[in-house]
């Protein structure tokens, strides 16, 4: 961690002490150490590298940025402040610096596994899988063979459709480790993707005998065997959210133009102009439609199956109760006539099967309540229910409508529109608004 010259080092024991308290959270005494390594010496850029870390503990973001670009303008070529720089960029959404300060961190210390290891998660951040892909090939010329850097690679590659090349790289970690779970799971996914559904049924099995049970793995193999499971398993959907939950906001609101949460906050705000309402958010994710309510003079609930997400929802300070459980349980589980509104955006498209939810949003709303949710569109001349290409489930609108009238909903009002955009093209879907009858 040295910036200077291992025999002369009077802060040296300062800077691992403020380290590992940082770690601990232990950070006014942080604080303290670090004074006493600025005293001895002023001007070193690792005690204002420490300080960054520090202040991002303590939530002082600004006092982060400030701290770290100190760090970097005493030692412009010093590849641990950059990196640290680079890394907070990406943890702030920040991406285009980010990237191009790894960069630069990547071709000072090319051979540093420990800044490899950094720049690909800033990549992953970043969504730039080329990136990321370029360097876990610099990784492998490194450590060649080294598992984690092809495992990432090859999910990197099927990711960018890369599909022979994942391949390649999955069999080569299954013929030396037939039992690599990881490994077996992401050539079962390189397969379905491929198109290729019946290859992956061997691999399932195999799955299955290593950890009979297993919710993920079942749903991969009805998958493999050709048939639509009705919904997602809780873990797969945890797992995903957990990895994207620091990334969500800047991902779907600037990147996929995600306007959902706006819409339907000002559709509940014209009819409760006062707020004074209590709303149950399914599915609220980092609590985008809390954002667009604000505070409401009543109760504003999310869930989730995420934890991570849930963290970040809570950050806005608008919601007054969460719960970290599957909407389906939620929805089963809650009293009848409690709320006024209930929403679930861009929620069913990865839990699918609406038999059992739609009736039991009808019955937890209050009198004249108002059930918001959105689909994507499955053709009207399919099935009721379709499992795409993407891992995201289709509905069809009809269907999806005679499901709310037949719970009972007087008044049932679909609107087709343009949910996100993904590389730039429009994701088609519909929002419903089911309307409870009064008393």
């Amino acid at each position: 961690m040295s910036a200077t010259a291992p025999h002369a080092d009077p802060i040296r024991q300062y800077l691992e002490t403020a380290r590992t308290q940082i770690a601990k959270g232990e950070l006014r005494q942080a604080a303290e150490t670090l004074n006493k390594a600025q005293k001895k010496s002023p001007n070193d850029a690792r005690v204002f590298m420490l300080a960054g870390l520090m202040a991002e503990k303590a939530g002082n973001v600004k006092g982060a940025f400030e701290a770290l670009r100190k760090s970097v303008a005493l030692a412009p070529t010093w590849g641990p402040g950059l990196l640290e720089l680079a890394l907070l960029l990406a943890r702030q959404n920040q991406f285009q610096e980010a990237v191009e300060t790894a960069e630069k961190v990547a071709k000072l210390e090319p051979k540093n596994l420990l800044v490899l290891a950094g720049v690909v998660d800033i990549a992953h951040r970043a969504g730039h899988a080329e990136m990321a892909v370029r360097h876990l090939r610099r990784g492998l010329e490194l450590v060649p063979g080294d598992v984690q850097l092809r495992r990432l690679l090859a999910a990197d590659l099927e990711g960018l459709g890369q599909h022979a090349e994942a391949l390649d790289v999955w069999n080569g970690l299954i013929a030396q480790d037939p039992k690599d779970q990881q490994a077996l799971l992401g050539r079962v996914k390189t397969l379905l993707a491929a198109g290729k559904p019946t290859q992956a049924v061997a691999d399932t099995t195999t799955l299955l005998e290593l950890a009979p049970g297993d919710s993920v793995y079942a749903y991969y193999s009805a998958l493999a065997h050709g048939v639509t499971p009705p919904h997602q398993p809780v873990e797969l959907n945890r797992h995903l959210f957990d990895g994207l939950a620091e990334v969500y906001d800047q991902h779907t609101v600037r990147g996929l133009r995600y306007q959902l949460p706006k819409i339907v906050a000002d559709k509940i705000l014209a009819r409760y102009p006062d707020k004074h309402l209590n709303v149950l958010d399914l599915g609220c994710g980092t609590g985008l439609l809390g954002v667009c309510l604000g505070r409401i003079d009543g109760f504003l609930i999310g869930v989730d199956v995420s934890t991570k997400m849930i963290e970040q929802a809570h950050r806005h300070r608008v919601y007054d109760r969460f719960h970290t459980v599957n909407l389906l349980d939620a929805l089963r589980e809650t009293p009848d006539d409690i709320y006024e509104v209930i929403t679930a955006l861009d929620v069913f498209i990865y839990t699918g099967e609406l038999g059992e939810t739609i009736p039991n949003a009808h019955r937890i709303l209050l009198p004249a309540g108002d059930f918001y949710f959105s689909c994507e569109a499955a053709p009207e001349e399919g099935t009721d229910l379709v499992l795409q290409s993407n891992g995201r489930y289709a509905h069809k609108r009809s269907h999806v409508q005679a499901l709310c009238r037949q719970a009972g909903f007087e008044s049932v009002e679909i609107e087709d529109l343009t949910l996100r955009y993904e590389g730039g093209e429009p994701v088609q879907g519909f929002l419903v608004k089911a309307r409870k009858a009064a008393a």
